[in-house]
């Protein structure tokens, strides 16, 4: 699968401001800090397109990626606390009016660092995506910080505690390693056919 012809397209800061959504999207959802932009660079085997900053919150913008058939969308993190209200209230009306619009979502990639349980905000993402009748899968980040043994032992948790979430399928990955790569890219280009764009 050709990646390359993907490149940042636009990135928006109010829900007002976003486009229409004249191409099918995977959207791509998680935590601050849970890794969006080094599994965006690894996916699309690019170093730096997506910014991946050591800084938890920064990314406040909703950031598209095109190859003109499809898109790819970098959702902002949630789940950072040192937000004033106002951004607060900004990026909750983002990530809603997001959400609310009448968008061509082909799948949601739900991101969930492995280390550690769903926490409350990622508990309230699923279901919303659950009960939105979204198709979505879970990527399990950060799959390379965990010795063997513990990364058997997290993952039979997370197939346990995450058996009802309504997700098409679990993948561990590593942005560092690879790991978890080709399965995702297989879950994408299956949205992407079904959805008459493509990710080639």
């Amino acid at each position: 699968m050709n990646l390359n012809q993907f490149a940042f397209e636009a990135a928006f800061g109010t829900a007002r401001q976003l486009p229409p959504s004249t191409l099918p999207e995977i959207a791509f959802a998680g935590r601050s800090n849970v890794g969006k932009s080094s599994l965006l660079n690894c996916l699309l085997r690019r170093k730096s397109l997506a910014r991946v900053s050591g800084t938890p919150g920064k990314t406040v913008t909703v950031n598209f990626y095109s190859n003109g058939k499809m898109r790819l969308t970098d959702l902002p993190g949630y789940g950072y606390a040192r937000r004033s209200k106002g951004e607060l209230a900004r990026f909750a009306n983002l990530m809603e009016g997001y959400f609310q619009q009448n968008r061509n979502i082909a799948l949601v990639v739900q991101l969930i660092d492995l280390r550690h349980p769903p926490s409350c905000d990622d508990e309230t993402m699923l279901r919303f995506l659950h009960e939105s009748k979204l198709p979505f899968v879970v990527v399990l980040t950060k799959s390379d910080k965990l010795k063997p043994m513990q990364l058997a032992r997290r993952m039979e948790e997370m197939q346990t505690s995450l058996t009802d979430c309504g997700a098409q399928a679990l993948v561990p990955f590593s942005s560092e390693t690879g790991k978890g790569r080709a399965e995702l890219l297989l879950l994408l280009e299956a949205a992407a056919g079904a959805n008459e764009g493509g990710l080639s």
